[in-house]
């Protein structure tokens, strides 16, 4: 009987374990739930769907040519004193005195001098002066014949010297040649470029693109894009900062703005940065790309756009 007693109150305590352990683990898991429901939602980089020029581009290469270029063939024994050079005159300015004459700029430029060789002279007592009007610089370049249809007078440019690696020089094509070369099967073409600050100097290597079919298109960041398979998605943000995953279709890809063509409307919030921070159908707190603040403002143009 006392060994009965014993099995029945090591089996109630058994069951009294298991209860508390349960309990306790259910206890637990409400507190942790509780706890984390109240997290907020995540803050994600947010940008507003704009427009901005897209086009197709050519590239290719150019060698620098100045405006206008005139040399000065001189003789030593010719020279008043050293021979001190200015190195931008304007026109009408000395640009060097001798005893047979002055030599007079004929236009505003940027000055310079050769020593020639002996055996192009028979002696070394020769020097050339050069003066180059630089506020201006074409390049002649060619075009694929493929291109032929698409190249026009005016079509805008930017070039690119390996000097200044980070500036682009803008310029438009200035002339196209009437018929198509060929050995080459190209188009001869001149572009220009304003050279308001005379960065380019006469010879330099130009990297050329020549931009065609220009259109103002909508404009997300890539960063913004999502790829699967062959579709694109993007994250379009509500008026209560809710991101709903959404189809859209894309265009060219220019730097780091992707081309819109269908999906988005100008003005729509989408997130820019964050991702996998996301999921469909989630609650964000929206900032505005390269700004601490969030919020209202963006609840503002949401609903403004959602209207």
């Amino acid at each position: 009987m006392k060994r009965s007693t014993k099995v029945i109150s090591i089996i109630i305590i058994f069951f009294l374990i298991i209860a508390s352990v349960i309990v306790a683990r259910t206890m637990i898991g409400k507190h942790f739930q509780k706890k984390f429901s109240k997290r907020p939602p995540p803050g994600i980089v947010v940008t507003e769907v704009v427009k901005k020029e897209f086009s197709e581009k050519i590239e290719t290469f150019g060698t620098a040519i100045s405006n206008r270029t005139k040399s000065f063939r001189i003789k030593k024994e010719d020279l008043i004193g050293d021979l001190k050079l200015n190195s931008y005159v304007k026109k009408g300015d000395v640009i060097i005195k001798l005893k047979s004459g002055n030599i007079i700029a004929p236009f505003n430029g940027v000055v310079g001098y050769t020593g020639l060789t002996e055996d192009i002279f028979v002696s070394d007592s020769t020097f050339i002066i050069t003066l180059d009007d630089n506020s201006l610089i074409y390049s002649d370049i060619k075009i694929p014949e493929n291109y032929s249809s698409v190249i026009k007078k005016g079509l805008p440019i930017e070039a690119k010297v390996s000097s200044y690696k980070n500036k682009i020089f803008a310029g438009e094509v200035d002339f196209i040649s009437s018929r198509i070369n060929a050995e080459t099967r190209s188009l001869l073409t001149r572009i220009k470029i304003a050279n308001t600050n005379l960065e380019l100097i006469s010879g330099s290597l130009l990297e050329v693109s020549v931009k065609f079919n220009l259109r103002n298109s909508l404009s997300i960041p890539d960063t913004s894009v999502m790829m699967e398979g062959e579709k694109t998605y993007v994250y379009k943000v509500s008026k209560d900062n809710i991101a709903n995953k959404i189809e859209i279709k894309i265009g060219s890809r220019q730097e780091s703005n992707i081309e819109v063509l269908s999906g988005l409307n100008i003005g729509d919030i989408i997130v820019a940065e964050g991702l996998k921070k996301v999921y469909p159908r989630s609650k964000i707190k929206p900032i505005e790309k390269g700004s601490k603040n969030s919020g209202s403002e963006w609840k503002k143009k949401a609903e403004k756009n959602n209207n």
